[in-house]
């Protein structure tokens, strides 16, 4: 019998993933996370056999909770479940050691199939996002992921048209952690300015 920790800021999401999980005969328990801290308490409580983790948490954001998973259980599944498209974030949680990335729009159906997938020791990705991947492997590197993680979650902000006060509240960060995150970014990406960025951004499918 299986064992399912539901990582979410949204009540409502994670009563409805909630409900959809525990219709399977398989699995047993589903537990509830809404905070970085809950998430690490949980985690030491039971033998969980996958994690569902939202992406965009408050604060300690969900690829920072992936980090610390990875770090304290490697073995651990973490099927990544967001709102925002593949292009924007799923080959870089791949890499961080997600074991799949799945948009939240997806049925029921896919949700638990990917699960088992990933508990069996697979990876899920959609259709599109594995051709995607391929056509990566043949061509050069974008200039984003030379980008650590928190500098490309700013770089997608600041693209979005968010102020560095506004990126500083979300992020739980000082105006000037996200200022010296900017300045890495445009020197990193050999841009002078926002709109350089929003330009790039925009012509590789990133907003």
């Amino acid at each position: 019998m299986l064992k399912i920790l539901v990582v979410d800021d949204h009540p409502v999401v994670r009563r409805g993933l909630k409900q959809i999980l525990t219709e399977e005969p398989d699995i047993e328990l589903v537990g509830e996370a809404e905070t970085s801290g809950e998430v690490l308490d949980l985690i030491h409580t039971h033998d969980w056999d996958a994690v569902v983790l939202d992406i965009t948490m408050p604060g300690r954001g969900g690829l920072d909770i992936l980090k610390e998973l990875k770090r304290e259980h490697p073995r651990l599944p973490v099927l990544i479940l967001s709102v925002h498209p593949e292009d924007q974030y799923a080959v870089r949680v791949l890499k961080e050691g997600a074991a799949g990335y799945m948009n939240k729009e997806c049925a029921p159906e896919e949700l638990t199939g990917a699960l088992r997938k990933i508990i069996r020791g697979g990876k899920y990705v959609s259709l599109a996002l594995a051709e995607k991947l391929a056509f990566m492997l043949e061509s050069q590197a974008p200039l984003h992921d030379s980008l650590s993680t928190r500098e490309y979650q700013v770089m997608l902000m600041l693209a979005s048209g968010k102020t560095l006060s506004q990126i500083a509240e979300e992020m739980s960060l000082s105006i000037k952690t996200i200022a010296t995150y900017r300045a890495r970014i445009l020197e990193k990406m050999n841009m002078k300015n926002n709109a350089e960025m929003i330009h790039y951004a925009i012509k590789h499918n990133l907003v």
